[in-house]
């Protein structure tokens, strides 16, 4: 929680606010997650500096046929670094190995230029148009990558 409240303002440049209720009921949607990665249905994952500090988040959400849907946040203070993009491409090739993922996508607001950026450095490639309601209210393009389980993270 602390991650994603100091990095709140931040995030809200680029993507929609996740609003007060988001925070307090922080602690239930994060036992919700935590269900859903033992059961399975996601996998999901945090960077953490030297420190303990909390640098992103990263998840991927399991749909059919070895496809998922990844979704990140990195805190302000490492963008523009090459952190997202890294971790991108580590987690395709844990996606591929670990979970069996064929594909993954990501949707990315038009007005997001930076994770755009990241996810074309790490190999995905704007496949369709997202509908608003998949970017909270804000219209952008569903990115894809097939994956294999030779996919390195420097690929």
């Amino acid at each position: 929680m602390a991650f994603e409240l100091a990095n709140r303002a931040y995030f809200a440049t680029a993507v929609s606010d996740r609003g007060d209720a988001y925070f307090e009921h922080f602690t239930e949607r994060l036992d919700e997650l935590v269900a859903d990665q033992e059961a399975g249905i996601g996998a999901f994952y945090l960077l953490v500096d030297d420190d303990s500090s909390v640098l992103g988040r990263f998840n991927l959400e399991f749909g059919p046929a070895g496809t998922a849907e990844l979704g990140y946040r990195v805190a302000q203070q490492v963008c523009g670094q090459g952190v997202a993009t890294a971790t991108v491409r580590d987690l395709c090739h844990l996606a591929a190995t670990r979970h069996g993922m064929r594909t993954l996508r990501a949707a990315t607001a038009h007005s997001n230029a930076a994770s755009q950026k990241v996810l074309t450095k790490a190999g995905f490639v704007p496949v369709d148009p997202a509908e608003p309601a998949d970017l909270g209210g804000k219209p952008g393009t569903w990115y894809q990558r097939d994956l294999t389980v030779e996919s390195r993270p420097d690929e």
